[in-house]
Formats: C-alpha cells, structure tokens, sequence
C-alpha cells in the first residue's frame, strides 16, 4: 500500500531509492501507520531529499492521502496520546477480548492507500467521474525527464580528467610554485522529450488523461507536446498553464482535430519535416502516446519511423490496448512501426504511465518482450 505512494513520489521527480523506502516504511511501523499526520512526517524525514523535493511531496501526498486537510497543519496540531485503560487479562482457553466501543479495528489511512494502490492498476477507460478526479490529481503531481546525457560543458570535480587552466592560474598565483591539481568533469543535462499524443476517436478514452500526462511533463522545461490525428498541432504553449484544467481547455481550443480519423504517417512526415530535422528530435527521446490504427499506407509509416529511428536517441511507442488480454501488434501501423521502436510499452492505467516516466529516463530498462527485437 505504502509502496503503490513511494512510487508515485518517484513518478513526481523525487529521487526515492530502496534505502529511502525501507527508512520510511521503517518509521511508519514505530509511529502510528492509521495518523495521517505520522504517515506525513515519516514520508517527509525519509523519502525527501533536498528542498525541491518539499513541494512535490506536498503535491503527491495531497493526491494519494487526500485533500481534506492540511498534513503539515494537522501534524503541528497537539495530538492526545492514546489514553492507558486497565486490561482484564483472559483466562487461559478463554474467548478472547472484544474491542472497546469506538475503538477502531483498522488502520484508515492504510486503508485510502489500498484503494489509491488498487486505482493505480485499473484502466482509465473504465473509471467513474470520482476515480478520473483522483487519477488527474495524482497525474497533476508526475514529473518527465529525459535520460541524461553527458555535455560539452564542465564543472570543477573532485574526481576527473587534470584542469590545467585552472592548476596553472593556481600555480601563478603562489609565484610559480607546485599546487594541487584541480580537476574537473562534464556536466550533465536531461535530453529532451518530445511527446506525440493520439487524439482520434479510438483513442479517445484515453485521450484526457494522456494529455494530462503531457501537461505534467511540460514542466520539466525540455519537452515538446503535439497531438496527432487528422492534423499535426503543436500544444506546448497551451500545456504551460500551470492549472490543469485551464491547459486542457486552452488545448481543446486549439486542437481542431478531436475524435477524428488517424493519418499517423502522414502527420510524422510533417513533424520530421517541420521541427524534427531541424533539431527538435535530433538526440531526443521521442514518445507515440497512439493505439497505431492507421487510415493511411502502413508503408509511409514504415518509412517515417525509420527516419525518426536515425534521429533520436530513443523511440518509445506507448499503446494503451497492449494491456488487454490477448492483444497483438496485428494492426497496419502498429505492426509497421514496431521495428523502429526501442521500447513498446502499456500507457492504460496510472502504474503503466508510470513505468513509461522511468522508461523515458533510463530508470527502468524495458522488459525483452518490449523491445523491437522481441516484439
């Protein structure tokens, strides 16, 4: 249960490791697992490691625990320490005792995590008005960013290749005599995110909550977001209000394609041509958010998938029926595409965009049968 919100904190940017979820998991068992204020602070003191964390945990444990008060306030509040009561101990064999009246048998906080846990794995096409308002405030809390990659650009290290402008300037300075060497290192940058999102009609069950997605990850400052359908719109600017439901009204505005037929060939031809061999795509990791039904010729998908395979550094394809009991890639585009993808991977549910966030990072390898080898 308190796994299912360690992970969402990861999703959301937090760097979580295995260490930090034991200490957490840990120091919940010692306080109160049924306080939500102990949960608060436990999750706070353990799994957060720098201060941009703070806001992000305050984000994700609103979604995951609720929105009905303010963790942070209620746990300042003075809470009553359980009261000693005298206990009659049983007899050897006997009945055992019954719970004092309004004592209460479960955890409650244990219990909203288990049905957040529980919500992570179903399919969004399926939920109700209350469950698609949980998942948009726990998608509201996700964060998207590139696998990292090693810049021209360096910085002072303790550990590196020897600086020598920096060890003459040193030397220069105590009048020509023998210092340390300084040393330095290459920085790192995360690689940009390009997200092609499908918004025809088949996709449509799925169409809010990807864009949702998207929205979150236009915060990372180094993702681009199209959607694809019968046209090729651009809707990163509209994905930069910072509210979420004023975004996905701005990209309602703007995308003139909803519920359409799909033209996938047609329309990557146009963003390789437009923005990806100019550079938006070049060294970049590039995500089809599409179920690959393709209106179109397969072949021009083909061709175009292969062309964007040479200019990115990744291909993801993020299908989700491949979650559906028995599917296969038989689709026209879908099989088309296939061989020019590094990762095919399920994009149904909470948990499967999830896994798509540490595949997009280099986090989570995919499995063998998601790779374009295997598929």
């Amino acid at each position: 249960m308190l796994l299912g919100f360690a992970r969402s904190l990861r999703a959301a940017g937090v760097a979580v490791s295995a260490e930090r979820v034991h200490a957490f998991l840990r120091a919940v068992a010692v306080l109160r697992p049924g306080v939500r204020a102990d949960v608060y602070w436990a999750g706070r003191l353990t799994l957060c490691g720098d201060r941009d964390d703070l806001e992000r945990y305050e984000r994700v444990f609103a979604a995951y625990f609720g929105t009905d008060r303010d963790p942070a306030r209620a746990a300042r509040a003075a809470v009553p320490l359980p009261r000693l009561r005298p206990v009659v101990r049983d007899a050897p064999g006997g009945p055992p005792a019954e719970p004092a009246e309004g004592e209460r048998e479960g955890p409650p906080v244990a219990s909203l995590a288990s049905s957040v846990e529980i919500l992570r794995h179903r399919d969004v096409a399926v939920l109700d008005p209350a469950e698609r308002a949980q998942v948009r405030r726990l998608l509201a809390a996700f964060a998207l960013r590139g696998q990292t990659r090693r810049t021209a650009r360096r910085r002072p290290a303790r550990r590196g290749e020897v600086d020598p402008h920096r060890t003459v300037r040193d030397m220069l300075r105590l009048g020509g005599e023998p210092a340390l060497l300084r040393r330095h290192a290459r920085t790192e940058r995360p690689r940009r995110v390009v997200l092609l999102v499908d918004v025809s009609g088949s996709m449509g069950p799925y169409a809010d909550a990807l864009l949702r997605f998207a929205h979150a990850a236009v915060r990372g400052r180094r993702t681009e977001v199209f959607t694809i359908g019968t046209r090729l719109t651009r809707v990163t600017r509209e994905l930069s209000h910072r509210d979420p439901d004023l975004a996905m009204a701005a990209v309602a505005e703007a995308v003139p394609d909803w519920r359409g037929g799909t033209r996938l060939g047609e329309l990557l031809r146009e963003f390789l041509d437009r923005w990806g061999q100019r550079g938006m795509a070049r060294g970049a990791v590039v995500v089809l958010l599409s179920d690959g039904w393709e209106r179109g010729d397969p072949r021009l998908l083909a061709a175009q998938m292969r062309r964007l395979h040479r200019l990115a550094h990744r291909v993801i394809w993020a299908n989700p029926r491949k979650a559906r009991p028995g599917y296969a890639p038989l689709a026209a585009g879908m099989a088309a595409a296939l061989p020019s993808v590094d990762a095919f991977v399920e994009g149904h549910s909470l948990a499967a965009l999830e896994r798509l966030a540490a595949v997009v990072r280099g986090a989570e390898p995919p499995a063998a049968a998601d790779v374009r080898e295997g598929s």
